[in-house]
């Protein structure tokens, strides 16, 4: 199964970008964004999607609490805002960085339409992305509403594994190497980041993982 938590089929920036084409390079530019500034609101106008180029971003909303729901933390290459595609004129949602150094490609929605009325395979590959994105999402509110926090990391640290992981030659552990922090993770699966370390601690003490900062190494099964 493909991630369910970020769209890694393609890496959308290497085709989607308009600098890509020839048409819109001259009057195309980059925005940067240091950590916590937003990139919209919710209830903002929905004028142009956007392409991570660089950074991270966090794309969330606030329940009727107040609390902060993240939805999705999405790394260089990967669309957000791709709603207003389809006609959104409000946010429903807002996207803010999480990186000192995150630059973003904006594209107005006339232009992505534009292009992908002349370019098929442009047009395949964003209705793919927006096809894959709402089954992503749809998983994940499963794993939130029926499994339990256990459950919801083990199944995390699974789509980590395939996302980012390789076999290491000496053990036959997993090792992966992730851009995620710890408060990512926690917010990913729906916990506080105390819960989540007493969780990653059990599974240490229970020899399944070792992690630090970056790694996560998942111990080969014997016997």
């Amino acid at each position: 199964m493909k991630s369910i938590w970020f769209f890694d089929d393609v890496n959308l920036f290497k085709v989607l970008c308009p600098h890509k084409f020839k048409a819109y390079k001259s009057n195309h530019d980059f925005d940067a964004y240091k950590k916590k500034d937003y990139i919209y609101f919710e209830e903002d106008s929905a004028s142009k999607v956007y392409l991570i180029e660089n950074g991270k971003v966090k794309i969330g909303y606030y329940n009727e609490d107040g609390e902060e729901v993240v939805k999705a933390i999405l790394t260089r290459g990967e669309l957000f805002g791709e709603k207003a595609i389809l006609g959104e004129s409000k946010r429903d949602e807002f996207a803010q960085s999480v990186d000192n150094s995150t630059s973003i490609c904006p594209i107005g929605v006339n232009t992505m339409h534009d292009l992908m009325r002349n370019n098929q395979t442009f047009s395949f590959k964003v209705y793919k992305f927006i096809g894959f994105k709402f089954k992503k999402l749809e998983r994940r509110l499963q794993l939130l509403l029926f499994k339990d926090t256990k459950t919801r990391l083990l199944e995390f640290l699974h789509e980590l594994c395939s996302d980012y992981g390789y076999d290491c030659e000496k053990t036959g552990d997993k090792v992966i190497h992730h851009p995620y922090t710890q408060k990512d993770i926690a917010s990913l699966i729906g916990t506080s980041r105390p819960t989540l370390n007493i969780l990653l601690n059990e599974l240490k003490e229970d020899k399944i993982i070792e992690f630090s900062r970056k790694e996560i190494r998942i111990y080969k099964k014997t016997g």
